[in-house]
């Protein structure tokens, strides 16, 4: 069983962008976006992905994800009524990776670092311009930003 333990964080100022080792475009959208499991397309870089996730628990969830043809992701994000437009930057300190994803379009200003645990009490770096955590706010999901994108709040 694949279990995804993800904590979601804003961004104060500060030099991560000193600190990228690579960043990458992602578009994604969502064939299913009930809260009880979501079922998300995308595309990054030049790969295609089919994801589903369960229902958070606490910063828990399942997660399966399958690479498929970046060709069907494409088709499939015709069917999504929204897609997301965002870039990836990798930051990685002290052994742990943090997922920087910097969104465009409706939800441009809005920048969020999330890091993946092993537990869910795992002590991890805290750099000086990761700022208030939102993994429990349901606005910052990404399913929801394609809803209701950060430009409407």
């Amino acid at each position: 069983m694949a279990i995804e333990i993800e904590r979601k964080f804003l961004l104060r100022n500060g030099n991560w962008r000193d600190l990228v080792s690579s960043s990458t475009r992602i578009a994604q959208g969502y064939l299913n976006a009930e809260p009880a499991r979501t079922v998300r397309v995308r595309v990054k870089g030049e790969a295609g992905f089919l994801t589903i996730k369960g229902k958070n628990d606490g910063i828990s969830r399942l997660e399966f994800e399958y690479p498929i043809p970046a060709s069907d992701a494409l088709d499939m994000l015709k069917l999504c009524p929204n897609v997301l437009d965002k870039t990836r930057h990798l930051v990685a300190i002290d052994g742990y990776t943090f997922e920087i994803d910097e969104f465009h379009g409706a939800n441009s200003g809005l920048i969020v670092a999330e890091i993946e645990l092993s537990s869910e009490t795992e002590a991890f770096p805290q750099p000086a311009w990761l700022g208030e955590e939102v993994s429990g706010d349901a606005r910052y999901y990404n399913s929801a930003l394609s809803e209701k994108p950060f430009s409407s709040w």
